[in-house]
């Protein structure tokens, strides 16, 4: 099995056996912190175990586990996120997902991002898509508010805002059409955004930092605070406005 195909069984695995859990999760856990950590635990040692069978020589790098510093010397890294959006998760919500990404000597080579709530399963293998520019620039922004960069972007382009849930779906977002951009800048680590990155680069959106700077994976510190995941048309009008904003509010 080639590894995007494994990333996307893995990840569809994972988000079933968490589809089960948040099914059959009894009505005084539902929004509560047991939930979110049963849902974390249960898919973490699913995935841990079935990348130990599948890929016995590659390192890890889990948001739920014990990061090894083995991993900076190593060819291959799997970086997952066996739950990403706990708070949707607990809450019964469906926006919530599982990220499976390999890492290749510098670059994502392989991801999924498997939106179980959807019945969908986004792999880094998928074909390019075209394009177009849209009327009305749609951003996928969080449920409770938007950062002071992101509503500040919203409002220079007259942008309607979609909230919406976990990082991987606000991705997942894009590459299906429903938005035309994701923007963050409140803090993130690499496992929320590496296999999403995949996702979207394999349909051919533009990715980077907010500042226009490639996104570099198995870093020592996996702190990686900003992205932007946008329609490629956009890109270049997005940055020149991210840009702008800083430098009248470098804050």
């Amino acid at each position: 099995m080639d590894d995007n195909a494994l990333a996307a069984q893995l990840a569809d695995e994972a988000g079933r056996i968490l589809s089960d859990v948040q099914r059959t999760a009894p009505a005084d856990e539902i929004g509560t912190r047991a939930l979110k950590d049963r849902g974390d635990r249960i898919s973490q040692q699913y995935l841990a175990a079935a990348l130990a069978q599948h890929r016995p020589d590659d390192a890890v790098l889990s948001e739920e586990a014990a990061d090894d510093a083995a991993r900076l010397s190593a060819d291959r890294v799997w970086i997952i996120d066996p739950l990403d959006g706990t708070r949707e998760f607990s809450e019964g919500r469906h926006d919530w997902a599982v990220h499976v990404a390999l890492w290749e000597r510098g670059e994502l080579v392989a991801g999924a991002v498997a939106l179980p709530g959807d019945g969908l399963v986004l792999t880094g293998d998928g074909p390019t898509l075209d394009w177009a520019e849209p009327e009305r620039v749609r951003l996928a922004v969080s449920r409770s508010r938007a950062t002071p960069l992101v509503q500040a972007l919203a409002d220079d382009l007259n942008a309607e805002l979609v909230p919406m849930g976990s990082a991987g779906y606000k991705v997942g977002a894009v590459v299906r059409g429903d938005v035309d951009a994701y923007v963050h800048s409140g803090g993130q680590y690499e496992w929320d955004s590496a296999a999403p990155v995949a996702v979207a680069r394999a349909a051919g959106l533009f990715t980077s930092r907010v500042d226009g700077s490639p996104l570099r994976y198995n870093a020592e510190n996996p702190y990686l605070p900003d992205l932007v995941v946008c329609n490629p048309l956009l890109a270049e009008d997005l940055l020149r406005r991210l840009n702008a904003i800083t430098e009248r509010d470098p804050r």
